[in-house]
């Protein structure tokens, strides 16, 4: 009798959808040039009988599908997709609206409904000078900053997560946050650049020559994932250092309180230019990181895999890494250090929608908006009139809910 053909090795490329499988099988059949058996869906015959192999807890990459879990189209049938994202388009617009009224001088919906009005150029009564700014200049932008960075920091987080296939990445990983940080300094305290930069224009150059760091400190070693987590935190640890020694050394003390809260996260000094720059650069790095949905999904599972399903993968890392970095550049400069909300957000939406990155990605930046306005919103009333920095509420609230992610894995 003619030899059976050994049974095909289950590898995570068999999790993916019918057509990521297809193009591994393309791309090893390039490579091989044969055709490896592969076993049917449900332990059916290639010469022998197999038994089905049960999928894996984990699941591929950092919150992974699970057993009994949301399946990896979503959640429900197709059809509720546009009717979820409507209504999370709707919580993210009500939200916004609430919290502008909130605060220790309440306004009434007709007072933002005249002065939106008023500003949009329709012919409504005006509002009194007073109110008419405490809405429109300080408020709207504020929660509307909000919106965009949580949005931000949250795509961020869902990214390098795929990226380093740790489930602990987040934004401030890489130490763009610390370089950041260290560049606003450095203007404040130092007056290095202070006529041409600005304390945000500061921010920017320290988070862009910190990743610069640490592309030359990789240049050798390749941006393996292990590698980029353990030089994010060296070049993060180095920079906060640096930090702390201009503060000691130059900085009197009213600058020294003054920069600190600060760094701790506050949307106390948005104003509409800033959001502005915000609303041109958090949708550009939404939507690059949305064509790269197909190649998130395969560097979920490993390097190796996604190679074989055809992704550049050392090009396609390099793209989002500098995506992500100029999003978290540009949220540091112009409201501080806020952590945690790329570190949560993502897990929990993941848990709701899956891990399919063409869906997650979007409900990921409507939640962390939503999560961001809420948060600043309680920091500017939990202990009125004093204001909290919003990156300590979101620490208060995150660790908790990082603990209730962990035990949920199962790694608690």
């Amino acid at each position: 009798m003619p030899a059976e053909p050994p049974p095909a090795p289950t590898s995570p490329a068999d999790l993916l959808l019918p057509t990521a499988r297809e193009d591994g099988r393309t791309a090893e059949t390039a490579t091989s040039g044969h055709v490896t058996p592969v076993l049917p869906a449900r332990g059916g015959r290639t010469g022998r009988r197999n038994k089905p192999t049960p999928p894996r807890s984990e699941g591929p990459g950092p919150g992974g599908p699970r057993p009994g879990g949301p399946s990896p189209e979503g959640p429900g049938p197709g059809g509720s997709r546009p009717l979820l994202l409507l209504l999370s388009t709707a919580t993210l617009v009500g939200s916004i609206a609430a919290a502008v009224r909130i605060g220790t001088a309440d306004t009434g919906w007709t007072d933002l409904a005249r002065a939106l009005a008023g500003h949009l150029g329709l012919d409504v009564e005006p509002l009194p000078p007073l109110v008419d700014s405490l809405i429109w200049d300080l408020r709207l932008p504020r929660v509307l900053m909000a919106a965009l960075v949580g949005a931000s920091l949250a795509v961020c987080g869902t990214v390098l997560q795929a990226v380093t296939r740790n489930a602990l990445a987040d934004p401030y990983l890489l130490g763009v946050s610390s370089g950041a940080s260290t560049g606003a300094v450095a203007v404040v305290v130092l007056g290095i650049g202070a006529s041409t930069l600005g304390v945000t224009g500061g921010a920017l150059v320290g988070a862009l020559l910190s990743f610069a760091l640490l592309l030359l400190l990789l240049r050798r070693t390749g941006l393996d994932s292990v590698r980029i987590v353990l030089t994010g935190v060296v070049v993060g640890q180095l920079l906060t250092a640096l930090t702390s020694l201009i503060l000691m050394a130059s900085a009197d003390a009213d600058t020294t309180r003054a920069v600190t809260h600060w760094l701790l996260g506050s949307m106390a000094p948005a104003r509409w230019n800033t959001v502005v720059v915000c609303a041109i650069v958090t949708p550009l790095g939404l939507t690059v990181a949305w064509l790269c949905s197909s190649a998130l999904d395969g560097l979920a599972f490993g390097t190796d895999t996604a190679a074989s399903l055809g992704i550049g993968v050392r090009h396609t890392r390099m793209l989002l890494l500098v995506v992500t970095s100029a999003l978290t550049a540009v949220a540091v400069a112009t409201v501080g250090a806020i952590g945690f909300v790329g570190l949560i957000v993502p897990h929990g939406v993941r848990f709701l929608v899956g891990p399919l990155h063409r869906v997650l990605l979007p409900y990921a930046a409507l939640a962390g908006a939503v999560f961001l306005v809420w948060t600043d919103t309680l920091a500017r009333i939990a202990f009125a009139p004093r204001e909290v920095p919003v990156g300590v509420i979101t620490a208060l609230l995150g660790v908790p809910l990082f603990l209730l992610v962990l035990r949920r894995r199962g790694e608690l």
